[in-house]
This record gives C-alpha cells, structure tokens and sequence, in this order.
C-alpha cells in the first residue's frame, strides 16, 4: 500500500526524533534476508559466537514462534542451543541484565514476504537486532480501537511475518497521527476479538506522573523512546500472565507508583502509601512492585498483607495468574513462620492475611500461650531471628485492619522495616472514624499518620477522564405518591421491591448486566429476600408473561467458633454485630436462601461450607455474559440481583455488574467504595454505573465526592457523574436533527429506506458515524431510571421506535458491505479508501440483550402459531426485528427465508420450529457447498471436508488451500488464480457459519487476495 505524502513527512520527521535519541538509522535494512544478517551480527556479538551458517538457520527455526507469548517470554531468558558438534550454548538475544546496554535502532519500509503475505511497515524499533516494537503512523483521525483491527487484520495474513520471521518478538505496536499517539501490547490472535461482543485489549495513552497526557509524537518519542527508557518499559514494565498465555503492559500511573517504591526502598527513606482509585489495577501494581524487590539482595523479604481471607485467597490467585506458582498458600500461621524462616529464593515474595501475621506476632495469642504453658517456644519466639532484618510490607486496601494492634505490633517487631500501603480511599481527617489515645490527646488516625507520606496519586477523577471507569448516573427516587422524603428516611421494603421491579430492566440494559441491593441489616436482607418472593410471585400471577428476576442474597452466618467464618467478619462490622442477636433465626434463615439457590441453580451448598457459596455467588455476578456464544441457553445460570449487606461492597470487581440498589446510609469512603462496585469498563453497551438510592443521600454524595476528587475538586461533580436526562434528551433530538439534515444534504427524505439510495462509499461512512452517534446516546437513555412520562413521550417523538428499529437494520446492512471493503485498495497503487477505513462501527451498540436466537425461536413459534385475522406480530415485524440484531448479522439472510417460507397460522410449535429452521439451513447450506464447488471445478464432498475442517479449527492456512487444489494438477500461476477466486466466494460464506467469531489467517482473502 502506498505513502501518501503528508505519512511520507510524518515518517521522515519520526525518523530524524530518533536519531537525536541517538537510535542508528539503518537504511539498509529494508527485507527479511538484511533484517536477519544484522540480528545475527548482534546475536554473535552479544554471546561471543560464531555460528555457521547451518547452525544459525536452526537457531532461526528454533526460535521464531507464532506463539506471541513464548516469544516474549524466550526473549527475557537465558535459553539453550546445541550446535553442531553437539556441544550447548546457552545464550540470551538481548542483554537481559542491563537492557540499556543493547543497541538500539530503527529501520523504515521494511518489507517482509512470506507465503501468503506482503506487507510494508511504517517503522520497526530493533534492540540488538531484534524487533520490538513496531509504529504505523496515519493522517487522518483515527479511532484507536479502528488502529488496533487494522493491525491484527495484518496479523491474521495466513503465513505472516509475525509467525514466520523474527517480527514475532514485536512487544508494542504503538500507533500515531502525530497529534495523537497511542500503544497497546501485541498478542496472540485469540486474544483480539471485533465482534458484536467487541472484546479486545487494553490500548494506552502515555501520561506523566500528574497523569497529564502525552500524546504528541515528539513528546512521547522523548518519554517513552528514549533508548533506556524503552528497555525498561518492556524488561520492567510488561507483565506476561502465564495462566492466560498473554502480555500486558501496565499503565502509566502503575509504573510511577511501581517506580515510587521501588526508589524509596532503594533510599531507605521511609513508609509511603499509593492512593490508587478502586479498578485501576492496584493488584498488578503491587505484584510488579513485589516481583522487582525479589532481585533486591538488601531486603530479607516482601510481605504482600491483606486483611479477608477471600481477599488473601484471591490475591494469591491474582498474583499466580501473573506468575505461575510465585506464590503459595499459606494455609495456616506455622505455615507463615515456616515461610518467613526460609532462605528459599521462592519464599521471598509472601501473601498473607494481617491475621495471621498479627497471630504470629502476639505473645497473648491463645496459640502462642499454649506454647508458653507447655514450656515450647512460641511463633514469636521463632520470629526472634528476623527482627534485625530488613523487612518490606505492602499492604492492600490499608485503610480497613491498619488502625488497629497489628500495624503497631509489625513496627516494633520489625524496626528496620518498611511499610507501604495500597488504597483507593485514603483515610482523611474528615472520614477518619479511629482514635489514638495519648495522654489526654486524643488524635484521628489517618492514613498519612500510619504511612507519613504520599508516593503517588491516580484518583477515580483521573481515572474517569482515562475512561478506565466508568462515570455514576445516582437516582434520588422518591415515589411519586410521597411528600417530600428527608435525607436517611426509609422507606417501606414492599414500595422499594416495587421500584426495583418497575426499574430493572431499564437498569441493566434489559438484564444484560446485574445488582447489587445494599441493606443496612441481616434482618433487613432476610426480610428484602422474602418481599421479592411474594411480589414477584404475585406479578406472575397477574401476567404470565412477566419474568421473575433471580434473586440471591449473601451475608456471613453466626460464627459459632468458626476461624474462617471469624476472619471473614475482620472487614464486615455491621453482619458481626448482627449475628450476635438471634443468631439462631439468622442461621435459619440463611439455610432456607442457601436451600433455594441450591435448588434454581442445581448446586449443593451448606451453611458450614459458606465460603464455597459465597464464592459461587461471586463467579455467577462475574459470569453474567450468559447466554453467549461459548455457553448458549445459558441463561438459567444468572443472578440478576444480589441482596448483600457489608459483603462485596468492597474489593470485589465485575464487568458485568452496572447497578447499585441502596438501603442503607453510606458516606465517604464507604459510599466511594459501594459505588465503585458498578463502575468497571465493559464496553458501549455499559455507559455508566447507575445508583438508585432510596434514602435520599445527595449531601452525602456530594460531600464524598469533594472529599475523594484529588485533582480539580472544582469540577469532580461534573467529571464524575453523567449529564442530567433532559441534557441527553436534547443531545438525542440534536444527533437525529444532524442525521436529518445529512440526508437532506443529500436530496433524500430522513427516512430508513432511503438510506440505500445514498451514492458513494463516502456518504455512507457519514451515514454510519451519524447514526452510530444516535444509537449510543438511545442505549444510554434506555437505562435511565429516573425518566418522566413527558420525557419518555419526548423521546419517542423525536424517533419512534419502529423508525429506530428500521434505521438500526440499515445501518447493519450497510456497515456490513463497508465492512468487507475495508483494507481494499480502490485501484492499481491506490490506498483504501479513507473514509470507509476508519470507520469503527461498535456493533455491540446494535446487539440487544434481551433478543437471542432463543427468544427469535420463540418469537416465529408464537407467529405460527397465532389466529391471521388477530395477528400480534406480523411477518415484516418479525423480520425487521431480526434485521435489526448484531448478533444475526451472519444468519439474518437464513432466518428471513425461512420466516418467509411459514405459513401464519400454520399452528407449529418451538420444537417443531427449531428442527425446521435447522433442515432448512442445512438443506441451503448443502446447496450452496454444491454450487460452488461445480464452479471451481471440485468434488462436493471435498469442498465440504474442507469447509468443516476451518471451521472446527477457526484457522485457516495456505497448505489447507493447496491440499484442495491439488487434485485439479495446474501451473502455479492458474492455481493462484483459481484458489484466489474460490476464496472470493467461499469468505463469505465461511464468515457466515463462524457466527462472529474470528477464524484466523482468513482475513487476507477479504480483502482482495493475499
């Protein structure tokens, strides 16, 4: 594909920055064979060798990988080669102790051919000859989700040079208009998904350490490509999850943070803490933070401190998921002592509750006075040897078990110890609840007291203006019939299950995401519990066509003596204190619920193994995607509204949970964090985390607001929550008027049916990025809670809801024929077209909840099924609707035939109407196999075998081709051309059967041939 000039200019000045960052320019590197003659030269230099050239082709073989993760992980090791004479030689390809010490430089056009693939790439970064990094520069504005696909659409070239040459070690891709550059981490394929679910990775914007964005190119080139800069970046900075087989890079603030311990360890000057806002990762920051001390031979250990016994276990797991079996269970405090004791390098890096380290260190403790009594030295005793030792605690969520004994016990136990702490609600004088008793004094204890200062700050303002959280929409409800409620005034449990139950399906998107109900009891959780169940039982007599909600709810049982039911409560003051009244009802009535759940979900817990549940809960409030296409029909495994009363309202992370439901009084770091459970980015479908209070908190929210907004405290109630209704309502009616003026422009009416009348690829680009505009502001008013009547009347006006139907379906059927043109050049040497290749379309948008293909089945059995003369539904309805569903985008052609094919009234049932459509689309599927292999001159049976072969494996590559073809016995060239036209005919027909899913190495044959 050619440069157009304005990229030429662009490259060249790129070109000239890296030069003064003193990178050698090598003009002569512009093909594999130069590429691989330098890295050789580097690679003998570095190790101090002289391969043959046989040995170093099987070192060459060895070594490139299509596997993105084992390239990454070979490249940060020292691996093993046996040479001819059979004797080992243990090498690494770069410097790996001093990565500053590599050679750095940069190499511009580099062509790479292989197989099926000719690619050009704007500029390649090598660090001793190995490419690490790749930039492509564009001139035109460019969504960086629309970046990344492009990317991987060279990726998925089968036979690329990602797979076949050394371009496999490529770590960053980083994309740039000069005005605008962004990065993201490279990785396997699987990892990259554009579909109607539009899961893909993270992409970045570099910032400094106030988080102000740098993403001019120059400036970025300065901050982030700077020679030593970019070694560590990718030696220090990237994290390779071994259970996930993936790369990830860390955020900016993480790496300052990171960056904050690591040198204030090195200076020994002291304690620090990091306030990093809740769903930004605090985790992989303490894990990296934790990994680099490991090769500091000054520090004895590292103690990673959580306070829940849920949090210990799932921070284990987070940390192990980064690092297969870096850190081990510590199912008991001896178990701690051992570890603590032990010089085993493995045993450096600790996770632990502050429980059991506050057990290992109290004398007073009922263990350690059993010791005393029995004349055997005690955990303490033990410890003895380590109190001279330097010593690191990092400390997750240090505002909760921190005010107590255990902080004060690790210090004097400890002396030459350092203590850090992880928080995204900082305990400041206004929310500080604790005392410290001195003398007559007494003082606040906040989290600058315990940890003198802070290293580094990434609050949730920040962390809304990077869209890595969400914003809040708080709904102060208040029932229409009710004078007017003062701030904390309940209301009656009955009008509160009511207000849910009417609300519901607006807040979560109809049920495509789940809740949270927060109660200010476990008697008022029990009874919450008991009012859904007659409510909804009472609706669904009323109209058969209502869908109770699954409703769980969780809280701790009485301990009874219980260690893990006691270590559990450390964080849950309100459900101990509860469970100290009644505990016999309370255990009664968490059998019954814990019976219940067992019997919707088919599981088989109890109450001594509460833990267990609560995990289940968890992972069923996680798994919320259901029904999807990797668990269909699903659905019956969902929770959609979880009753909770101190449980997951702190530390606990769900995409798919959008709503917080609350009835109970909450402020500061509390309200912060109970609302920060609905907040984490899913994607356009999940526009903000919604609130509905019921006890009318705004002072409450305002003041924690002010309290928690770190920068620009001015403008934190604008940044953090969303705009008002009426203001989207009249974004609404502005994006439909600008719809209506560029059809007008165009000499049509603003009607769905003359969209297909719009000439050139150009105006339905504008068509596409109009509409997609009207879509996103309706998906976000559909989950507005606190809607009028008028308003909703307003809406409904501006575009009705059959028009919106009917525009959605054009806009698929047109985002679907840009779709294949993009990456198409237009003419001989010709680029694509623009205007048509930057387009994002963000199917997702057009994906509904709530319309799968099992409610469609249902939906054709019920049109069946009904009288003609009393039609509910008719046939052009029906068929819109399914026209108008990403998620049949592939299969709405099949659907709408065989919808066409049914008589009305012809009285089938779901079952019967499931095996129809299923004969139907098997018989037309086989029709079409038989057509086209009689076209290309093939066997049906061999078409067929090679048709199923892809699909089962999702891979497509050449040899798959050739294998075809073979039988035919033709040139080269004719083959070519022959397998080139098959493939013309059969993408379409492939991407149709893979019902969204990606297959890899097909995506070059989209786009014209290879």
């Amino acid at each position: 594909m050619g440069m157009n000039k304005p990229e030429r200019d662009l490259e060249e000045a790129l070109l000239a920055k890296l030069q003064d960052l003193k990178y050698e320019y090598c003009t002569d590197i512009r093909d594999r064979a130069a590429l691989e003659a330098n890295f050789r030269e580097k690679f003998e230099a570095l190790n101090r060798v002289k391969l043959t050239d046989g040995e170093f082709q099987r070192l060459l073989d060895e070594i490139v990988t299509p596997d993105v993760y084992e390239a990454a992980r070979s490249l940060r090791n020292r691996e093993a080669f046996i040479r001819d004479d059979g004797t080992p030689l243990n090498y690494t390809l770069v410097n790996i102790k001093d990565w500053c010490k590599n050679t750095f430089e940069v190499v511009n056009q580099l062509r790479i051919n292989t197989d099926y693939s000719h690619h050009r790439y704007d500029v390649m970064l090598l660090i001793n000859g190995v490419p690490v990094v790749q930039i492509e520069l564009k001139t035109l504005g460019i969504s960086p989700r629309r970046a990344m696909e492009q990317i991987v659409e060279y990726k998925n070239d089968p036979g690329n040079g990602y797979t076949k040459t050394l371009l496999c070690f490529v770590q960053l891709f980083i994309v740039s208009n000069r005005s605008d550059t962004w990065y993201f981490a490279n990785n396997n394929v699987r990892h990259f998904a554009f579909d109607a679910d539009e899961r893909f990775l993270p992409i970045y914007q570099f910032a400094d350490d106030d988080n102000a964005k740098v993403t001019h190119l120059d400036d970025f080139a300065d901050r982030f490509l700077a020679k030593c800069t970019l070694g560590h970046m990718i030696s220090k900075y990237m994290v390779l999850i071994a259970s996930e087989q993936k790369l990830m890079m860390m955020r900016p603030y993480q790496i300052y943070a990171v960056k904050a311990i690591v040198d204030c360890i090195d200076q020994n000057c002291g304690n620090g803490y990091i306030w990093h806002t809740t769903g930004s990762g605090k985790t992989l920051t303490s894990f990296k933070a934790s990994t680099l001390l490991k090769t500091n031979d000054s520090i004895h250990k590292c103690l990673f401190v959580v306070d829940r016994k849920d949090l210990d276990r799932q921070t284990r797991e987070e940390f192990n998921r980064f690092q297969e079996n870096c850190v081990e269970e510590n199912t008991n405090t001896a178990a701690l002592v051992r570890r603590l004791l032990s010089d085993d390098y493995a045993d450096k890096v600790i996770v632990t509750t502050i429980q059991k380290l506050g057990l290992a260190l109290d004398e007073n403790s009922k263990h350690n006075k059993q010791k005393i009594a029995q004349g055997r030295t005690t955990f303490k005793q033990r410890l003895k040897q380590l109190s001279g030792k330097r010593m690191v605690f990092i400390f997750d969520e240090c505002h909760r078990s921190q005010f107590g004994e255990n902080h004060k016990a690790i210090k004097e136990f400890f002396p030459d110890s350092q203590l850090f702490g992880f928080t995204g609600t900082p305990i400041f004088e206004d929310n500080a609840t604790v005392k410290q008793i001195e003398g007559d004094i007494a003082t606040l204890r906040t989290t600058n007291d315990l940890f003198q200062k802070e290293l580094h700050a990434y609050t949730i303002t920040h962390a809304i203006e990077d869209r890595n959280v969400l914003r809040f929409h708080v709904d102060y409800y208040k029932p229409n019939d009710a004078a007017a409620l003062k701030p904390g005034q309940t209301l009656a449990k009955k009008a509160v299950v009511q207000a849910i139950l009417d609300k519901h399906d607006s807040a979560s998107g109809d049920r495509r995401f789940n809740a949270l109900l927060a109660t200010a009891s476990i008697n008022d959780a029990i009874e919450y519990y008991n009012v859904f169940a007659k409510l909804q039982a009472e609706r669904l007599a009323d109209d058969s066509q209502f869908v109770p909600l699954k409703i769980a709810a969780v809280f701790s049982p009485p301990a009874e003596g219980n260690k893990d039911v006691q270590q559990i409560q450390e964080d849950l003051p309100q459900e101990r204190e509860d469970n100290r009244h009644d505990p016999a009802g309370k255990k009664r009535a968490l059998k019954a619920i814990i019976a219940d759940y067992n019997k919707r979900y088919d599981t088989n817990h109890d109450i001594n193994q509460f833990d267990l549940y609560y995990q289940d809960v968890q992972q069923r409030i996680k798994d919320q995607q259901f029904p999807n296409r990797d668990l269909p029909h699903k659905g019956d495994e969902k929770i959609d509204i979880t009753i909770v009363v101190d449980m997951l309202l702190t530390g606990f992370d769900a995409k798919f949970l959008n709503t917080l439901y609350v009835d109970k009084n909450l402020k500061h770091h509390g309200l912060i964090q109970a609302f920060s459970r609905t907040n984490r980015v899913l994607n356009a479908t999940k526009p903000y985390g919604h609130i509905l209070d019921f006890r009318q908190q705004q002072d409450n929210v305002d003041a924690a607001i002010t309290l928690f907004s770190g920068a620009q405290p001015d403008r934190a109630r604008e940044i953090w929550l969303v705009d008002k209704a009426p203001v989207v309502i009249d974004q609404f009616k502005q994006a439909i008027g600008d719809l209506d003026r560029f059809m007008q422009s165009h000499g049509l009416e603003a009607r769905p049916d003359q969209v297909n009348n719009l000439m050139g690829d150009e105006a339905r680009a504008q068509f596409i990025n109009r509409f997609k505009e009207v879509q996103r502001l309706q998906t976000q008013l559909d989950q507005y809670t606190d809607l009028t009547d008028e308003q909703r009347e307003q809406i409904e006006q501006a575009l009705p809801k059959d028009d919106l139907r009917a525009f959605r379906g054009v806009y698929l059927e047109t985002a679907q024929r840009l779709k294949e043109l993009q990456g198409r050049p237009v003419g001989d040497g010709e680029a694509a077209n623009p205007h048509v290749d930057q387009l994002d379309f963000e199917f997702v948008l057009f994906a509904s909840a709530m319309i799968d293909y099992d409610y469609i089945m249902k939906l054709i059995a019920k049109y069946s099924a009904q009288d003609p003369k009393k039609l509910k539904i008719s046939r052009e309805q029906l068929i819109g609707l399914i026209h108008s569903d990403a998620k049949f985008l592939n299969e709405r052609e099949e659907i709408t035939e065989y919808v066409r094919s049914l008589t009305e009234g012809e009285g089938l049932d779901e079952a019967a109407i499931r095996d129809g459509y299923e004969r139907f689309k098997a018989a037309k599927q086989s029709d079409e196999i038989k057509d086209l292999a009689q076209t290309h001159g093939l066997t049906t049976e061999a078409l067929a075998d090679f048709v199923h072969t892809i699909l089962q494996r999702m891979i497509f590559d050449g040899e798959q081709l050739t294998d075809l073809m073979a039988p035919l016995d033709l040139g080269w060239r004719e083959r070519r051309e022959r397998e080139l036209a098959l493939m013309a005919d059969l993408v379409p027909v492939l991407n149709k059967r893979a019902h969204g899913r990606d297959i890899s190495g097909l995506d070059a044959y989209e786009h014209g041939g290879a």
